[in-house]
Formats: C-alpha cells, sequence, structure tokens
C-alpha cells in the first residue's frame, strides 16, 4: 500500500474513530440518566454498549497508528469528523434507545465505507477491523430497536 493510499484509509478510519467514540460518549450518558419502569435492564444494557464501545476506540485508534499516522483524539477532532452529533438533551428512555439504534446504524455505514476503501488499496488489516465493527454496530442497532416494539 503507497503512504497515499494508508493516508485515505487512516482518515477514514479516524471518522470512524470519532463516531464511535462520540456514541461511546452518548450511550455512557444515557446509561448515567435513563429513567423509567425498564431502567435496570437499560442501564445495563447501556453499560454493556459502551463497554464494547471502549475497547472498540482503541483498536481503531491503534490501526490508524499502524498505519504510519497519527489518532485523533480530542473532542474538537471528534467533532468535525463525527456524522454521530452528541446529545445535550434530556430524552426519555424510548428517545434514548432510538438515538442509540439510529447511530448504531451509521456508525455501520461508515465502517462499512473503510472496509470498502481499504480492500480497494489491498488493506486487509483495516478491512477486516472495519467489516468486525460493521457486525457489531448492526446486532446493536437491531438490539436496540427491538426494545421499541
Amino acid at each position: 500500500m503507497t503512504i497515499e493510499h494508508s493516508k485515505d484509509v487512516a482518515h477514514e478510519l479516524a471518522k470512524l474513530l470519532a463516531e464511535s467514540y462520540t456514541l461511546y460518549l452518548k450511550t455512557h450518558k444515557y446509561h448515567w440518566n435513563v429513567t423509567g419502569p425498564h431502567f435496570h435492564s437499560l442501564h445495563l444494557l447501556f453499560e454493556q454498549e459502551y463497554t464494547e464501545l471502549a475497547t472498540a476506540v482503541d483498536e481503531i485508534a491503534e490501526r490508524i497508528r499502524a498505519l504510519g499516522h497519527k489518532a485523533p483524539g480530542s473532542y474538537a477532532e471528534f467533532s468535525k469528523l463525527s456524522d454521530v452529533k452528541d446529545d445535550d438533551g434530556d430524552p426519555d428512555a424510548e428517545t434514548m434507545l432510538a438515538n442509540l439504534a439510529a447511530d448504531h446504524r451509521k456508525v455501520a455505514e461508515r465502517a462499512n465505507h473503510a472496509m470498502k476503501l481499504a480492500g480497494e488499496h489491498e488493506d486487509e488489516g483495516s478491512a477486516a477491523l472495519a467489516n468486525d465493527r460493521i457486525t457489531v454496530h448492526e446486532k446493536s442497532a437491531w438490539m436496540l430497536s427491538a426494545h421499541l416494539g
């Protein structure tokens, strides 16, 4: 893979990192603030989700570094790179579920784009990482949506 190709893949992975980290923060906020009759089950579900995301952001950042590029790591950088947005409101549990499901679908789309780009540049390591993320985010979107009925 050429330097230019690794830069392209690293930039797409940086977007995936930013979206994953933003989703991590949102999920953690919801974990802390969820209320209602399904508090316990949602509190635990959100904890499982943010714990998985915490591991994922580290893996994505390390892959960017393995490609020879710097990984973004500030809120300002993440904000510029991410299509997943913060939630500074106080949504009810149903809205939390809907927001997270939609965000997981966005991140799965980003991972799909990263996988295809990595494949075009014969970067199997990045493609495999992105493929794994697609599976996780699609499953999460399904599980969160299932709570909505």
